[in-house]
């Protein structure tokens, strides 16, 4: 059954999941399918471990498409083959198992972010992707929310879909040619830093360290952005919404305090170091007359509540 786990998958998964300009930390999955077995990257698990670690778990294709439709929560828990495989299936898994392709690729790029994030950013990354087989999703929650939005857009055609404000899935019959897809759709909306960002040396702050990406708070707009909204999933989930600007509670893993630096609070995991890079890799590429949309109270509120978020969090703690 481990046979589809190939070494050309595996390469492709932990190619993307060492690249932070592709997948930060945990996020991101990649999947392939065969029949009625499907292996897919498992919660709370690293693509960039792809080639060292057990980080995928198979799953029955038709029980997960099943959930898909509304059999089920949605979770997949039960589609897993080996019962005694206590890894749960990504919270992903309902999209991976409907989309008909043999190999799924989902990764939270920076250059989709940025475009993905804004209004007229979406607007030029349709035109920067015009020939290509490819739909654009709104924001839904992920999970069976989001695979229902992409199930009512996408065609037994489509092998690209941007979803807003969340990030890139590519589709394909082989492992090569999603990673040709997958390459092009970067080459295409590749986002170059608008300029130098750099801050002031600084101190650290009691309890926390402060971070390369404190230009954040020398920048007006940047720091603006930062302070008033969360963009895309991944940063709710491990930072918590929007960056506050001062310590509360001894909670918030990361502060921004304006003019004076960007600190991340010691013993902070290496998924909120990494979402705190995302960040700055969006903003830093962030055309200056581009607008952006955050996600939203309600949508944050239904992050932090979430059971199968709270599992993710609690793996990539012991990271």
């Amino acid at each position: 059954m481990d046979a589809l786990l190939t070494p050309a998958f595996r390469a492709l998964s932990a190619r993307l999941g060492q690249d932070p300009l592709r997948v930060q930390g945990p996020g991101g999955n990649t999947s392939i399918k065969s029949g009625d077995v499907m292996w897919i990257k498992a919660s709370g698990t690293e693509l960039a471990d792809a080639e060292t670690d057990p980080i995928f778990v198979a799953v029955d294709r038709a029980a997960a498409k099943a959930e898909a439709a509304g059999s089920g929560d949605g979770s997949c828990k039960t589609t897993v083959l080996d019962p005694s495989n206590t890894l749960r299936p990504s919270i992903e898994t309902t999209f991976h198992a409907a989309l008909d392709w043999a190999v799924v690729a989902h990764t939270h790029s920076i250059a989709t972010l940025v475009h993905a994030i804004s209004p007229e950013g979406r607007k030029i990354a349709a035109q920067k992707l015009a020939g290509l087989p490819v739909v654009f999703v709104p924001y839904a929650k992920p999970g069976l929310p989001l695979t229902r939005e992409i199930l009512a857009r996408a065609t037994d055609k489509t092998q690209i879909i941007v979803l807003e404000n969340h990030g890139l899935i590519c589709c394909g019959a082989t492992v090569e040619e999603v990673a040709a897809i997958m390459d092009d759709v970067e080459t295409r909306l590749a986002m170059p830093e608008q300029s130098a960002k750099s801050a002031p040396n600084g101190p650290d702050k009691l309890g926390f360290e402060r971070l390369a990406e404190s230009w954040i708070a020398y920048d007006t707009r940047a720091c603006e952005l930062a302070g008033a909204g969360s963009y895309y999933p991944d940063h709710v989930v491990f930072l918590g919404p929007a960056l506050p600007a001062s310590d509360h509670d001894g909670s918030p893993p990361a502060i921004l305090m304006a003019h004076e630096g960007l600190y991340l609070r010691n013993g902070a995991t290496s998924s909120q170091r990494a979402m705190v890079r995302c960040l700055s890799d969006c903003l830093a590429r962030l055309p200056a007359d581009w607008s952006v949309a955050a996600i939203g109270n309600d949508a944050e509120a239904e992050l932090l509540n979430w059971d199968a978020e709270k599992y993710r969090q609690a793996l990539a703690a012991r990271s």
